[in-house]
This record gives C-alpha cells, sequence and structure tokens, in this order.
C-alpha cells in the first residue's frame, strides 16, 4: 500500500508545514532495511504548496509517498539514500514490519491421539524447518500437570526419524522448550481466560495468529468453541479450529454439530480433519488423473468395470471398544475415509486447484452417490481365534463391550454414482477390523478388451487377463498397472505383468506422516484436504438411511475370525454385480 502526500486546497482535512517537507522537490519514500528512505527528487516541486495524506483502506503501510498535485508523474531526476533523521525527510511516517507470532493449543493434551499424532507431527515439522520462527505450543486439558511434566510426556513419542538428522536431540530439546501446560475445563470460560493471559504472555503484544487442535470427544467440541471464541481468541490475526472425527453419528446430529459450531466460528475457522486425505498417495490421486493425459480418457465408465476402495486393518478394537462400539466400522471408516477417497477418485476436472473449487466437485459427487441399500450391504464382526500358543479375542471379549451387541467391526457395500461419467460402474467399498493384513487401497479394474485376438491364450477366465490398476495408499506406497505381456520364449504364452512405482525405491526420502501434511495446511490456511459443512452433509447422506435401517431392524452381522479374509458373504455380494472380488483384491 503507498500513502500519497499531494498537493491540496485549503479545504483538505489534513495539512502540514511546508518546511516539514523536501524543499524544492517531489518526494517518494521508500523502506529499504527498516530504517533507510529512498528520497528522490524533482524540481518542479513548488515549496508553497500544502499536502494531503491519502491512503487506501488495506493496511499494514509498506510505503509513503509524496507528490505535489499538478506535477509530472514521470519527472524523477535523481535518487539518494538519505538517514530518515534529515530534514529532507519525514521520519514520524516511519512505519516497522509487524512480526506475527503462532499459538498452537492442543485441546486434549493428555489423550492418546496427541501424545501418539500431533505433538510428533509438530515436531517433525519443526525439524523440517517448516514451523514459523515465532510459535508457542500449549496443551490444554482436564488432568493436572506441570510444564515439565507434559514435555516429560511428549518426549516419549518423538522420534529422530526426519533424515536421521545428527542434530536431532538438539532440536527435540529446543522443541520442548517451547511447549507449555494449562490444566483446565473444556466449558470453563473462567480457564479460557487464563490460558488466553499465558498465550498473551508468550506473544509479547506481537501480531497473534492462533490454531486449536481439538483432540477431544465431539461433545465437547461446542462448549470449546465457545470458551476459545469469548476468552482466547486472537485478538489481531487469525482463530482457527481443527476439529476431528467423528462428526455426528448421522445426518441430523452432524447437522446439529455444524450448527452448535457456527453460533462461534465462521466456516473458514473449522478446519474439519480427515488424517488419511493426508496419505501422499491420496493427494497424488488428482495429479495422478488430470496431468498424465494416458489416464484422463479412461477414467469413466466407457472403460472402468468396477472400482474397489479397501480398507483393512490386521488389529481388532482392543483400547476402543468403548468408542468403537458406540460408532461401529461404517461410521468410523466408510463415512469419512472411504467417501472421501471415493469423491477424489470420482469427481469431475475442477476449474482450478483452488480449495473451494475441488471441494465443489466433491460434493457433486457425492450427492449424485444413490443411498446405499441394505441389499448391497454385507455386516460382520470378528471372533476369537487360536493359533498356537496364540490367542485371539473377539469383539466382545472387550470388558467396555456388551456381551450382545451388533456393532458391525467389518462392512462391505456396493456404491453406485447416478451421473454420466459413472452410471452403472460399481463402487465395491470394504472396511474391517481383525482381517488378515493392513492395507488401504484403490483398485480399479478395466473392461475387457473387446474382440481380444489373445483370448484363446488367456484360458476361460477372462478376468485374469484384465487390466487393473492398483493405487496402493499405505503402507509401502506404491502405483502400479497390470498388463497382459509375452513370456520370452519361442512359444505364445501370455503373462500378467506389472508395471510397478514403489515409493521406497524410486523416492528413498522417508514419506511424511499425514498429520504434518494436514498440520501445515491449517497453518497456511490451505483447506483442500479439509471437509465443507456441505460435503459432509453430502457424506451422511449417503449412509444415514442404511445406518438407521440396521439398528431398527437389528440385523445380526455375520462372524468371522480375526486374522481371516472376513465374512463369506462378501464373495456373493460381489458375484451379484458380476465382479471377482477375489481375496478382498489381495491375491497378489
Amino acid at each position: 500500500m503507498a500513502i500519497r502526500l499531494s498537493a491540496c486546497s485549503s479545504s483538505s482535512a489534513t495539512f502540514f508545514a511546508p518546511s516539514s517537507f523536501c524543499h524544492e522537490t517531489e518526494t517518494t519514500l521508500k523502506r529499504k532495511n527498516f530504517g533507510i528512505w529512498v528520497c528522490q527528487n524533482n524540481s518542479n516541486f513548488h515549496e508553497n504548496k500544502r499536502f494531503e495524506l491519502k491512503a487506501s483502506n488495506v493496511h499494514p503501510l509498506k510505503a509513503v509517498s509524496l507528490q505535489a498535485v499538478g506535477a509530472p508523474a514521470n519527472s524523477l531526476a535523481t535518487e539518494r539514500v538519505v538517514n530518515p533523521v534529515q530534514e529532507d525527510c519525514i521520519p514520524f511516517l516511519e512505519t516497522v514490519k509487524e512480526e506475527s507470532t503462532l499459538s498452537i493449543v492442543v485441546v486434549g493434551a493428555s489423550g492418546d491421539l496427541a501424545r501418539r499424532k500431533i505433538f510428533p507431527a509438530l515436531f517433525a515439522l519443526f525439524n523440517e524447518d517448516r514451523l514459523p520462527e515465532n510459535f508457542t505450543i500449549f496443551g490444554y486439558a482436564r488432568s493436572i500437570m506441570t510444564d515439565e511434566e507434559l514435555r516429560n510426556m511428549i518426549s516419549k513419542t518423538l522420534t529422530c526419524r526426519v533424515d536421521k538428522r545428527e542434530n536431532c536431540n538438539e532440536k527435540m530439546d529446543a522443541f520442548l522448550k517451547r511447549c507449555f501446560y494449562q490444566s483446565g475445563q473444556y466449558s470453563s470460560e473462567e480457564h479460557f481466560l487464563e490460558l488466553d493471559n499465558k498465550l498473551k504472555g508468550k506473544e509479547t503484544g506481537r501480531l497473534s495468529n492462533r490454531l486449536f487442535y481439538l483432540a477431544i470427544p465431539p461433545n465437547m467440541f461446542v462448549d470449546v468453541a465457545r470458551c476459545a471464541k469469548h476468552r482466547a481468541s486472537s485478538e489481531n490475526g487469525w482463530t482457527r479450529v481443527i476439529v476431528e472425527k467423528p462428526f455426528g453419528r448421522d445426518t441430523e446430529s452432524s447437522r446439529e454439530l455444524t450448527r452448535g459450531l457456527k453460533q462461534y466460528l465462521s466456516e473458514d475457522q473449522i478446519f474439519r480433519i480427515d488424517h488419511h486425505l493426508g496419505e501422499e498417495l491420496v493427494e497424488n490421486l488428482l495429479v495422478l488423473r488430470f496431468s498424465n493425459l494416458v489416464f484422463q480418457p479412461l477414467w469413466s465408465r466407457n472403460y472402468i468395470r468396477n472400482v474397489q476402495l479397501i480398507f483393512s486393518e490386521d488389529f481388532g478394537a482392543e483400547g476402543r471398544g468403548r468408542y468403537f462400539d458406540n460408532y461401529g466400522i461404517i461410521r468410523d471408516i466408510m463415512q469419512n475415509h472411504l467417501l472421501q477417497i471415493l469423491a477424489l477418485f470420482a469427481m469431475d476436472t475442477p476449474v482450478s486447484l483452488d480449495a473451494e473449487d475441488i471441494r465443489n466437485e466433491k460434493v457433486k459427487v457425492l450427492r449424485s452417490v444413490k443411498p446405499v441399500q441394505l441389499e448391497d450391504v454385507v455386516i460382520g464382526q470378528y471372533k476369537g481365534d487360536c493359533d498356537g500358543n496364540t490367542s485371539y479375542p473377539s469383539y466382545t471379549d472387550d470388558m467396555t463391550v456388551s456381551n450382545n451387541s451388533l456393532t458391525p467391526t467389518f462392512a462391505a457395500a456396493t456404491l453406485f454414482i447416478n451421473n454420466a461419467q459413472w452410471d452403472g460402474v460399481p463402487f465395491l467399498m470394504i472396511a474391517g477390523k481383525a482381517l488378515h493384513s493392513k492395507r488401504t487401497e484403490i483398485r480399479v479394474q478395466f473392461r475387457h478388451v473387446p474382440g481380444n485376438l489373445y483370448n484363446h491364450k488367456s484360458g476361460t477366465d477372462l478376468d485374469n487377463a484384465t487390466n487393473e490398476l492398483v493405487i496402493r495408499i499405505q503402507p509401502d506406497e506404491a502405483i502400479y498397472l497390470k498388463i497382459n505381456n509375452k513370456v520370452p520364449g519361442l512359444g505364445m504364452r501370455l503373462d500378467r505383468s506389472e508395471l510397478n512405482l514403489l515409493y521406497k525405491a524410486r523416492y528413498p526420502r522417508e514419506i511424511s506422516d499425514a498429520y504434518e501434511r494436514l498440520l501445515i495446511d491449517a497453518i497456511e490456511g490451505e483447506r483442500r484436504l479439509f471437509i465443507r459443512s456441505d460435503e459432509l452433509d453430502a457424506a451422511w447422506q449417503v449412509l444415514t438411511p442404511l445406518l438407521k435401517e440396521l439398528e431398527e431392524k437389528k440385523v445380526a452381522p455375520e462372524l468371522y475370525t480375526y486374522g481371516s479374509g472376513g465374512p463369506v458373504g462378501v464373495h456373493y455380494l460381489a458375484a451379484q454385480h458380476n465382479i471377482r472380488w477375489g481375496d478382498f483384491g489381495y491375491e497378489d
């Protein structure tokens, strides 16, 4: 922004004595190194003119200029550097660039999520020099502890994994010195006022930006938003709030939560986090789709036969039984993680990479998904098993879970998108706990080659010759394409081979954790990977009718053995749509 001082009539609101300025010059003041001004001279300046201060409505001030009204606009002759205390210049108009500080408040700092994920992610960003120079981290929770006790708790989960740097221990000590603690109730404005006073003590009058991470149950979100709004918001910078899933249990409860938050926060202040959207391969999905010509014409019902979205964990709900029994696998994984990946996979080309343009396209896709029907779903619950001397518990062995619980730990569902691009293509989603492997991936099976000349070499099972694109999100991140290839030799024998991009082989540097990417995005105000309220509402409308029907009819889940491939019914579900699911796509 520029402040322009120009000659004016006696009716002007602001006057300065001519002796205050450079005589017989037109003076343009430019800021150099916070303390030196550049004065540019013009012989056409008239001493007897008065001046008017003109400024735009944008702040802070960055430059000032003096120009006599009527003087030629491009009559600058010479430029010389002078000290602002000289009488040729205006020292009282000097401005200093205001430094900013970032305060990160982890609400629920004593909880498992904060210890295992949030503090380690913040340290990794600090170790990578991605945090601002002036930052402070405050833990806030109901537990009583000192700053030193918080640091001891945090230090047990910090690792020097980033490039194995030799000075990591020094960085760790420096990071812990930036961490402080404030105990208080989540609904107490008085306690948040105490937090605010401590934050101001660290901010020391600078421009303050504040980020609140709510690592607490959703029933406390609105209370914390109220207290933060009234007592701990930044007075001269931005305030943002990250909220963790689950965002309600169905459409109505989600809308109620959104209404509660919006009493105290604007939509731009709310960052609904789904950490799977921060995975490297999920973010790479848009790059793969929109920067590679080879895939763009194939990405539709014309060439794609089905899409499989698979989320498999090789452990049960141990330690999370109370939480999990209240939500189940459909709410915990399908409604957010898998539907978000589906939206990114199936959305149309956005106008730009701007966050709102991308989220607009995701909303359009989610609104086009037909509500899931009960006949297109299989649910299951794992039971105990013994393997030699090792025994694995059943879901209901958890002391916090009822013995007659009907909560599914496994679900498979077929979804259809009702638009021109994807009409008739089944999207098969599977999510389960206590399965035989841990994996998250997208599998795209293409249609059979029409009039394939080599069908007789593929045998009677044409699925063995089907091209398939696999995007493995975790672990062992990879993108590979299955193609048909001739086996070297004199005969004509075909083989199914893979064009494989294995990330750890191609990119030896360790991949950042998803929380690191999402935290830095929230700090920078980048919203592409966060969920907007209308997007959340559209996702709930896909699954809420199914959830209500399951609960009203008390549908019993099919039992499957801990460490197996899940319930048998999933293969029948795949057969309904003439799709070979195999062993959940894990045949390789």
